[in-house]
């Protein structure tokens, strides 16, 4: 069920989120994406889904490294700007996760740490049956998450950031089972507070999860390097699932 309160639905759609990230570097993503297509020996003809696509970056790209791409995400602001690049061979939906996909796709992608949002354990367990049901018989799924043990033994609690003119005031603390980033600023004479908020999953706790809707574990990363994942020094968790 949506509700007012999930954060996800309002920060997303806000454009401060943006202003927060726009400095964000894509050379890692895109060669974490081309290694991945690599190595999975995705073909030109496949089908792909990136599910939580944002404003539409990895899809663009994946576009232009010549695959047939759907984007889809819950920000209807996100989906509306990605539009604008829309293409024969690529285009962009609006969609919550926890609902079932209208068509089927070879590979489907959850890139940089996409899941895990919700509160009650069953919620994420949808996402992946959707997922499961969203494949195509011999299709594949990635999920790329973070390695919770090492984000949490190096949370940084504090920092601002001065981006635009705004100040923002981020804290970060674990609550409840997640990892709080909670985001303070003033902006348009009004004081904003927002909150980013993953649940602290480890391997085992996803696998869990994988085996009750009858996905297996074919491949497990470390890095966008695809190096082998370990639970104290690994910066990603990355799963190819089938």
């Amino acid at each position: 069920m949506e509700t007012e309160k999930e954060w996800f639905a309002s920060w997303f759609d806000t454009s401060y989120y943006h202003i927060l990230y726009k400095h964000r570097d894509d050379t890692e993503a895109q060669e974490f994406i081309q290694n991945l297509v690599s190595f999975l020996k995705i073909e030109k003809k496949d089908t792909l889904l990136d599910l939580a696509c944002g404003k539409g970056r990895h899809s663009i790209y994946l576009n232009k490294l010549g695959y047939n791409v759907v984007g889809a995400d819950l920000s209807k602001n996100s989906i509306n700007f990605a539009k604008q690049f829309e293409n024969n061979s690529l285009r962009f939906v609006e969609h919550d996760m926890r609902n079932k996909l209208t068509q089927n796709y070879d590979v489907i992608l959850n890139l940089f740490t996409s899941f895990g949002f919700f509160e009650d354990d069953n919620e994420d367990i949808k996402v992946l049956k959707n997922i499961k049901k969203g494949l195509n018989k011999y299709g594949m799924a990635v999920i790329d998450f973070m390695n919770s043990k090492k984000v949490i033994s190096n949370l940084v609690p504090e920092e601002t950031q001065l981006i635009d003119g705004i100040n923002f005031h981020i804290t970060r603390y674990i609550k409840n089972g997640f990892i709080v980033k909670e985001i303070n600023f003033e902006a348009n004479n009004k004081h904003h507070t927002y909150y980013e908020k993953v649940k602290m999953l480890n391997l085992a706790k996803i696998n869990s999860y994988l085996n009750s809707v009858g996905f297996k574990i074919k491949h497990t990363f470390g890095n966008y390097k695809l190096e082998q994942f370990n639970e104290e020094t690994s910066d990603r968790l990355i799963l190819v699932l089938e």
